[in-house]
């Protein structure tokens, strides 16, 4: 039986090592015991880079200048298959400070936001604390493909 597919685009801020990442607002209101990359899913007959240009706005309130694409994983639940695409975002000095009051959905739906170390936090994906992720924005590496075994 075939799945639904859900497409996302998210962005990879990186500096001095660290990752920009957001912990998410739960249905009840606490926040999520781990991080995760700012974007969300492509709207129908969207394109990646408007919906990565239009996911970093609402949830940042500042727009990204996009990079290359840098990793793609794919994973199933029990009710769809993923494909997320990431995007390297080139102007990591605008994202210092997020206000997520100044945003359409960032107060929403996310909770705070930090330059953290991959390795050393909790981070979904889990691929983000496993692999190099300074050389993959810093030289041209092939596009990383990461396929989530299934649970």
């Amino acid at each position: 039986m075939n799945k639904p597919r859900r497409v996302a685009a998210r962005g990879i801020i990186f500096r001095n090592n660290e990752l920009l990442v957001t912990k998410f607002k739960q249905e009840n209101g606490s926040e999520s015991d781990y991080w995760g990359t700012f974007g969300g899913g492509v709207d129908s007959e969207e394109s990646l880079h408007d919906a990565i240009h239009r996911e970093m706005i609402e949830e940042t309130g500042i727009a990204p200048v996009i990079g290359r694409l840098l990793f793609i994983q794919q994973f199933m639940d029990e009710e769809l298959e993923h494909l997320e695409f990431f995007f390297h975002i080139e102007n990591t000095e605008d994202y210092e400070i997020i206000d997520f009051e100044k945003t359409s959905h960032g107060a929403l739906e996310l909770t705070r936001s930090a330059f953290v170390d991959p390795k050393a936090n909790v981070l979904l994906p889990a691929f983000l604390g496993e692999i190099d992720i300074k050389d993959y924005v810093e030289n041209n590496r092939p596009v990383y493909f990461y396929t989530r075994p299934r649970s």
